[in-house]
């Protein structure tokens, strides 16, 4: 599974931060970066609901 952040719709909120702390991080820009690319599956309900929490849809999983 992987995760992508569209930058240019990030507008900063940190609800993936705030729900998965570990998976996400809102930079110094107030942008978002996943902290990896990849993620098991140990991970997916926790990246869906940070996914599914993104108030500008900037997070996908694939």
């Amino acid at each position: 599974m992987r995760i992508t952040a569209d930058r240019t719709r990030c507008e900063g909120h940190g609800m993936c931060e705030a729900l998965a702390p570990n998976l996400f991080r809102v930079g110094d820009d107030g942008i978002v970066e996943p902290s990896t690319a990849d993620s098991d599956e140990s991970n997916h309900d926790l990246l869906r609901l940070a996914v599914d929490s993104c108030p500008v849809e900037a997070l996908r999983l694939t």
